[in-house]
């Protein structure tokens, strides 16, 4: 046996370590794979007969990153070398906010463009969520080079990952010029700040800073410290807001044009009027098609600006010619409302496409909502109001009833009712008292509550869930590969099909075919029909809106998904494997059955007695027999002695009486003091064949009872499996207890397939043996103590996380121990990806229809733009109704 060190690059987060420790214990040999994202390695054990490093290397380039040729190696005991390979140039992650995207292609152009630049790993766009997210070689490429040349590509960029943040203020109190170069100044010698710039005149103060360094908090105390007041964060004006405006603009403007549809308003002078109205309207609300266009070509590909500015400009052009030229075309038309009328339609279509993606967005959007603008920060006795954003670890808080819990922490006094819907989705409030924790934004319904602070900024419980559920969203289904194969070659393709259809109708139409009139108007008029009716957009947001959708209403009841890839691989799970204990069970035992063998006693006297000794033990056992006697207000008598048995059980005196010995324990411990047992075999072995354990109870020499306990399945576990089952789902079951136990619950429950004390190692080849027979299998369980088993598994589903998000190694994470929450993240996967079919079908079929109508001259350009920009919009409506069906889930 041997161990080896490799180098692994190009990890950012815990699914990247799932994902690498999944691909190294697929390899035959690999005895253990140790996997860590700090030391960017993984240590690896390994039968030098069975396989090789190249072997490992591979496994490791073959799961999506990089390794070192050269790494440290030792034998099974260490003795060899044990140095680390070189990690001189590990992959990093970054995310940018992009801006002035139009369609999938401008997503393509971006994508391209920054995969070209040296040292990036990968570039991954995602429309709807308009982000960036690019891979690459730390040292090779940083974040602002990205950035340059995202904007060298004609789009805007704006980081959004841990690395930089911006932030926006209005610093209250500043007088004079003077007054914005002292806060400049001061917070360009604060560490971590990178870029200041404080306009006096608009009262806007922009930071740029490293917030691994620095927080918003501490920015705000250096200003404050100064003798400003820092307030809230200005919000920039929304994208629905921006093209109503430019909406609203062009109708204004085109109203003239259309007119002379109509009436001749302007006399002899009409042409050159509506030359100056068009010219106004095409090289303003128009001037973003042409922006696009240019960058996109400039970049050697194409995009939806391109058809769009192609077609404006062809009517535009033609009519200008016949404007300024009329001897040479006396009888040609004007097509000035052609270009006036295409622009207001797009406009218009991206208005809805802008408010409907909104729409889609708007969970993420509440959620964020929903945190506590101020909190009351308790100083040496006294309450000061502060910016939530204030408050740092350790502060101490106080929450009144009725307020919103400013940030994560423990309750250090008081108790009461909190409402934790935002998070959990579930509406009954859960009673709290101190020792307990709390979570932002929560909601404190009674009592007042004095908190100690342990989560704060972007380690908090709401800052993880909206990380997760943007990255969930900015990521890339696999279904989304074919709409990005689509339109990397459908712009050429309209660009050559409206070429060919102007040729042909100019060769072959006759006025007679076209009912009448000029045959190269109608011929010029069908081509700008097929570039404008084209919709690659539909295409790129047929996915994304989709994913968008069913992750906000996944969020709404405390499921999350970690990648868009889980809402669609989930929808194809076979098999589901659950965790016994704490999963399908409660994870504690209770009491289940009383059974007095004594006629001096009844079952709730044998319960006191057993609880008289119980109370005594810290055994899980023995808590849980005297939980029950108190539950039922029994008298619980104080022992004169007590000695514990050696994990056997426990033996107390009650009155000082050698004659009133208690023996309260296992068989084991009852032989030992040669308890006759009586009728009590045959009764604890009927309550064992159910899978229970036995308390025995004795006095003296003489059984008095049993106390039977077991781990009871949670109250939905059977309706639960149901529901996977009707979904034509196989359920198993995993479970390092003891086989009677085991088989006693999956009787309960209708589980045909257990494995039985498998060892919390063992559980991946557990895994493994489920997935060896085709069979794509989902594991339930707890996101850390069934790490491995999860990462193995096709899908893995972590339950009950509670507070611990970001600890979880799941695909998805389930806040409650709701098991119907398994059935729920299933259904919502379903929907989910037959929504992504929908679209992408109607996406299809309209251009496919859409596109050879246009080239007949069964439609005029106007129509054919406000079919186009109504497109798209169908696409995210279509998407939005998903929202419909997650109701019902």
């Amino acid at each position: 046996m041997r161990a080896k060190t490799f180098a692994v690059n190009g990890m950012t987060c815990n699914h990247c370590v799932q994902t690498v420790t999944k691909a190294l214990k697929n390899v035959a040999g690999v005895e253990s794979a140790d996997v860590s994202l700090e030391r960017r390695s993984a240590d690896v054990r390994y039968d030098e007969k069975k396989t090789d490093p190249g072997a490992i290397r591979r496994a490791i380039i073959e799961a999506g990153y990089e390794t070192d040729e050269d790494s440290g190696e030792s034998d099974e005991t260490g003795s060899g070398g044990d140095s680390i390979a070189s990690r001189d140039s590990p992959a990093r992650r970054s995310r940018f906010k992009i801006s002035g995207m139009t369609c999938a292609n401008c997503a393509r152009t971006i994508e391209r463009g920054v995969q070209a630049v040296e040292g990036v790993v990968s570039a991954s766009v995602n429309l709807v969520a308009e982000t960036l997210t690019v891979e690459y070689a730390d040292g090779a490429v940083d974040a602002e080079a990205v950035k340059k040349k995202v904007e060298s590509l004609g789009y805007g960029a704006a980081l959004r990952d841990g690395e930089a943040e911006t932030l926006i203020f209005r610093p209250s109190g500043m007088h004079c010029s003077s007054c914005a170069g002292t806060i400049e100044s001061r917070l360009r010698q604060t560490a971590g700040i990178r870029s200041v710039s404080v306009n006096f005149a608009a009262e806007r103060a922009t930071v740029e800073f490293d917030s691994s360094q620095i927080d918003k908090s501490q920015i705000f105390r250096v200003v404050r410290d100064l003798g400003y007041t820092p307030e809230e964060e200005l919000e920039e004006e929304p994208e629905d807001k921006r093209d109503l405006y430019w909406l609203l603009y062009s109708i204004i403007l085109s109203i003239p044009i259309v007119s002379s549809m109509y009436v001749n308003v302007f006399g002899t002078a009409e042409p050159y009027v509506l030359f100056v109205f068009t010219t106004l309207l095409q090289f303003t609300a128009g001037l973003t098609f042409y922006s696009g266009a240019y960058h996109s070509l400039k970049n050697r590909f194409a995009n939806m600006d391109v058809l769009v500015a192609l077609g404006i400009s062809a009517a535009y052009l033609y009519s200008a010619a016949v404007t300024f030229f009329p001897s040479y075309m006396p009888s040609a038309h004007l097509f000035y409302e052609t270009s006036a009328l295409l622009i207001v339609f797009i406009r218009f279509g991206k208005m809805l496409e802008a408010r409907a993606k909104g729409r889609a967005s708007r969970a993420l959007r509440k959620l964020l909502e929903l945190q506590a603008e101020r909190a009351r920060l308790l100083v040496n006795g006294t309450e000061r109001e502060v910016s939530a954003s204030e408050v740092t670890i350790d502060d101490v808080v106080v929450v009144r009833a009725g307020e919103k819990i400013p940030v994560d922490g423990v309750i250090v006094e008081g108790s009461s009712s909190i409402d934790e819907s935002m998070i959990s989705g579930e509406s009954v409030p859960v009673d709290k008292e101190p020792g307990n924790e709390v979570i932002g934004a929560t909601i404190n319904r009674t009592g007042l509550l004095t908190i100690r602070a342990t989560r704060v900024g972007r380690d908090s419980v709401l800052s993880q869930i909206v990380r997760m559920v943007e990255e969930a969203q900015s990521d890339k289904a696999p279904i989304q590969r074919f709409a990005d194969v689509v339109s990397n070659y459908f712009v050429p393709a309209v660009v050559v099909t409206a070429a060919a259809t102007f040729i042909l109708w100019l060769s072959f139409g006759s006025p007679a075919a076209i009912g009448g009139g000029s045959v190269f108007i109608f011929a010029l008029s069908a081509a700008i029909a097929v570039l404008v009716i084209a919709c690659p957009c539909a295409l790129g947001l047929a996915t994304p809106t989709a994913i968008m959708v069913g992750s906000g209403i996944g969020l709404n009841r405390g499921i999350l998904f970690k990648r868009a890839s889980v809402l669609e691989n989930i929808s194809r799970l076979q098999t589901i494997v659950f965790d016994k204990t704490g999963t399908l069970t409660e994870g504690a035992p209770r009491v289940t059955d009383v059974v007095a063998l004594d006629g001096s006693l009844d079952e709730k006297g044998l319960l006191e007695l057993a609880a008289v000794a119980e109370s005594k033990s810290s055994h899980p056992l023995a808590r849980a027999v005297a939980e029950e006697a108190k539950r039922l207000g029994l008298h619980i008598e104080e022992p004169s002695a007590c000695e514990e048995a050696g994990g056997k059980g426990i033996i107390c005196r009650l009155n000082n009486g050698a004659d009133a010995e208690l023996i309260v324990g296992n068989l084991k411990l009852l032989r030992q003091y040669s308890v006759e047992m009586g009728r009590g075999e045959e009764a604890a072995a009927d309550l064992m064949a159910d899978g229970k354990t036995i308390v025995y109870v004795a006095s003296g020499s003489k059984l008095r009872g049993l106390v039977a306990l077991a781990d009871a399945p949670k109250q939905n576990a059977a309706r639960a499996l149901d529901e996977l089952r009707r979904l034509g789902l196989k359920t198993c079951m995993i479970t390092g207890d003891n086989r009677r136990a085991a088989d006693a619950i999956a009787r309960d429950l209708g589980i045909g397939e257990v494995e039985a004390e498998v060892m919390p190692g063992e559980k991946i080849e557990a895994i493994r043996k489920f997935q060896s027979n085709n069979q794509r299998v989902g594991m339930v369980g707890d996101g850390i103590n069934d790490a491995p088993a999860l990462a193995q598994a096709d899908i893995g589903i972590a339950i009950g996380s509670g507070t611990d998000i970001a600890k979880e190694t799941g695909d998805v994470v389930l806040v409650k121990s709701d098991l119907m929450d398994v059935v729920r993240a299933i259904r919502l996967g379903r929907l989910t990806l037959r929504k992504v079919k929908q679209n992408l079908f109607w996406a299809m079929i309209y251009n496919t229809i859409g596109i050879p109508i246009a080239a007949l001259g069964f439609l005029e350009p106007r129509w054919a733009g406000l079919a186009m920009a109504l497109s798209s919009v169908s696409v995210v409506t279509n998407s939005l109704l998903l929202k419909r069906s997650g109701r019902k889930l």
